[in-house]
């Protein structure tokens, strides 16, 4: 089916995405990926082509517009190109709107130029070791010294953790903590007592650095305090709903490039004298495949209009979260077991997306948070 809700403009943009991955990313990202980081020269470069900070007003730098359907295709073409280590969607889709919704007039002056020009990479910290979806168990916490918080704590899995210049961390500042208690603070690279640790070793998303954090009486400004004190609960919910859109986007995108490179190599690999594509069970496979992601798109796209429309809400997004990751699990594993033994071997591109992926249903709220979303919803 041909897909409606692109203009010529956005076309035009996924030929200059296509282009910079060709020449910025794809050269190159071997390399990053047994380095298990990318370059700062990358972001650099990407924050030059005009890919960060869509939705950031122009007098900071950004492009000045909030159509998500920008942010779908840099997401599609990436997922395409396997290259998920230069995390553009977590800058741009999931942290930037804590900037350009929540920062003060001054803190956009000093933040906001850098996210667009690629010089101030960004990352949220929300995880920690006993506390993963469930915000209430957080235990990192600021205590109030005046004119500053002091912060003590520790956060894990942060993607963009190494890397990172900024980091909007969630941390109690009641002794309570949970929904009414919690507040986001920006820490800045170079802060006394954070410290970063290990660059984890993850079993696919390679290139792209995840770590733990680690926060020993930093000194945090005031002035740093992002959004309302003790309102961070309502923050984080607002913005969910934009995270698991964007997961969802690039999950669809890769199931169906999986289809792709799935359905040319059976039509070439032969068994027994014959293409496998000549086999009903393949043809079976491929069909039912194609069906999924035929009908899986389709809702995608409706999502993204209306998220573009300011329409979606945190039901919606959750229904396409949970199901376009757990399609991506699903045809990952029947793609890989169509290329046999050639699926196995890491050069191949099924191989990598099949654990590059796997993250998906976790990542932004599990599959199970957000059927619980849903059946809330309904239920009550």
């Amino acid at each position: 089916m041909k897909r409606q809700i692109f203009a010529p403009e956005h076309d035009a943009f996924r030929a200059t995405v296509r282009s910079f991955l060709d020449r910025e990313v794809l050269p190159h990202y071997e390399q990053w990926e047994k380095d298990g980081i990318v370059s700062r020269d990358a972001w650099r470069a990407a924050g030059k082509q005009g890919l960060l900070g869509f939705a950031v007003p122009e007098e900071y730098g950004g492009g000045g517009t909030d159509d998500f359907r920008y942010s779908a295709v840099l997401a599609e073409e990436f997922t395409r190109a396997g290259a998920p280590g230069l995390a553009l969607g977590l800058h741009n889709d999931i942290i930037g709107p804590y900037l350009t919704s929540l920062a003060t007039d001054e803190q956009k002056r000093r933040w906001l130029p850098g996210f667009c020009d690629g010089s101030l990479i960004t990352a949220i910290a929300m995880t920690e070791p006993g506390a993963g979806s469930d915000l209430q168990g957080i235990r990192t916490h600021a205590e109030d010294r005046g004119d500053h918080w002091v912060l003590n704590g520790s956060k894990t899995f942060i993607s963009n953790g190494i890397l990172a210049d900024l980091v909007i961390v969630v941390a109690k500042t009641t002794p309570e903590g949970g929904a009414h208690g919690l507040s986001l603070l920006v820490v800045e690279r170079g802060m006394d007592g954070f410290e970063r640790g290990r660059n984890l070793d993850k079993i696919g998303q390679k290139a792209q650095d995840t770590a733990e954090l680690f926060f020993h009486d930093v000194r945090v400004p005031k002035e740093n305090l992002l959004g309302e004190l003790n309102g961070a609960f309502v923050h984080l919910m607002t913005n969910l709903a934009q995270e698991r859109l964007s997961i969802a986007v690039s999950a669809i995108a890769a199931a169906e490039h999986l289809l792709e490179i799935t359905t040319e190599y059976v039509k070439e690999r032969e068994a027994f004298g014959r293409a496998l594509a000549t086999k009903q069970h393949i043809r079976f496979e491929i069909a039912e495949m194609a069906t999924e992601c035929a009908v899986t798109r389709t809702f995608l796209d409706r999502c993204i209009e209306d998220h573009s429309n300011g329409e979606l809400d945190a039901v919606h997004a959750s229904m396409a979260k949970w199901w376009a990751t757990e399609l991506q699990k699903r045809v990952a594993d029947r793609c890989l077991q169509l290329h046999g033994g050639y699926g196995y071997m890491s050069e191949y591109p099924v191989a990598r997306a099949f654990t590059d992926g796997r993250i998906q249903t976790i990542y932004g709220g599990t599959t199970e948070i957000m059927k619980e979303i849903i059946g809330r919803s309904l239920l009550g």
